[in-house]
């Protein structure tokens, strides 16, 4: 629109000095034809009416050209401004949707680890491990736990913890070979797990580098693990399954689907609630970086430095069926062209 909008103002333009130069040749031929009538004397005098008549039309087609010059480019102008006015518009909206877009799919992951965690609390395997820790109920449930991470590629480890936070039992004994026996007891996901009112609730845990984990950045989703598997009976245990964070979130943000232009000049992130960037296209700053978001209140925005031309753009989750999410910001940053 802007293009079209710009070759309409250079058609008018044109047009309207070509229509000025043909007037512009009129009132010169009138001026001749005036000075023939003068020479002519009587016999001219008819002859200098007409000629007067036409550097007169000439004159107002002139000033017609003029008038519609200065309309056409006044109304062309406004018309600029609306049009760009618009396409920022346009393309703030765009770059809300993508920031919407990013924590939406994250969402929908992590609201599945939500019920995987849940589901898995109830296995037979891993309530007879946390009921009556002994060598053959943990060497049973490390089988279970290994076989549901050969079908679950998205999670790095599964811990069965006792309510005094030593880990029983874990999918991965080759990988990681010193969990069993340690206790976790002073991190906060298992603080969190250990009060859980019932085994419908869960904790989702803050992004972190796990030690235990070779320092791997990890999502930590637990649920309690109760007598029979009954979500009302006491609890035994805490079930605690790590999501590979990393592999997983650097997919969810390279994959947004910003323009190959842009793609230089734009940062998509995931930030959390405390605003510290969890998630880089770029993978500059993970769990290091803090992002200033000038929320005020919103949901949603966009901000442009006028300074230097940046804009960022932002959404909050908005949770994923019974997922309410962890108050966390889809982000686009993306600098001037």
């Amino acid at each position: 629109m802007a293009t079209e909008i710009a070759a309409l103002q250079r058609i008018s333009s044109d047009k309207s000095r070509r229509i000025q130069a043909i007037t512009g040749q009129v009132k010169i031929l009138a001026l001749n034809a005036l000075i023939e009538a003068a020479r002519a004397g009587e016999m001219g005098r008819g002859f200098s009416v007409v000629a007067q008549e036409v550097r007169a039309i000439g004159a107002e087609v002139e000033s017609v050209a003029k008038a519609l010059e200065v309309e056409l480019s006044n109304r062309i102008a406004g018309l600029q401004v609306r049009v760009k006015s618009f396409a920022e518009e346009s393309q703030t909206t765009r770059l809300i949707d993508l920031a919407l877009n990013a924590v939406e799919l994250i969402d929908r992951n992590l609201y599945e680890r939500t019920c995987d965690v849940r589901w898995w609390a109830t296995d037979a395997a891993l309530v007879a491990c946390a009921a009556a820790p002994a060598r053959a109920t943990s060497d049973h449930a490390t089988a279970r736990l290994g076989i549901i991470l050969d079908a679950y590629t998205v999670y790095l480890d599964l811990w069965i913890c006792d309510l005094q936070g030593k880990v029983l039992a874990h999918g991965r004994p080759d990988r990681y070979p010193d969990v069993v026996g340690r206790n976790v007891a002073d991190q906060a996901w298992f603080q969190r797990a250990a009060a859980l009112p019932d085994g419908d609730a869960y904790v989702a845990a803050d992004v972190m580098c796990q030690p235990l984990l070779n320092g791997a950045q990890v999502a930590t989703y637990c649920a309690s693990i109760r007598q029979e598997g009954n979500s009302r009976a006491a609890p035994i245990g805490v079930l605690a399954i790590h999501f590979d964070w990393q592999a997983q979130a650097r997919a969810i943000v390279e994959g947004v689907r910003v323009a190959d232009e842009d793609r230089a000049r734009t940062r998509v992130l995931l930030v959390d609630a405390r605003q510290r960037v969890i998630a880089a296209s770029d993978g500059r700053g993970v769990l290091e970086e803090t992002l200033p978001l000038a929320i005020a209140g919103r949901d949603s925005g966009a901000d442009l430095d006028p300074r230097t031309g940046r804009t960022v753009a932002f959404h909050r989750t908005p949770g994923y069926e019974t997922y309410a999410g962890l108050g966390w910001y889809g982000v686009i940053v993306q600098s001037a062209t």
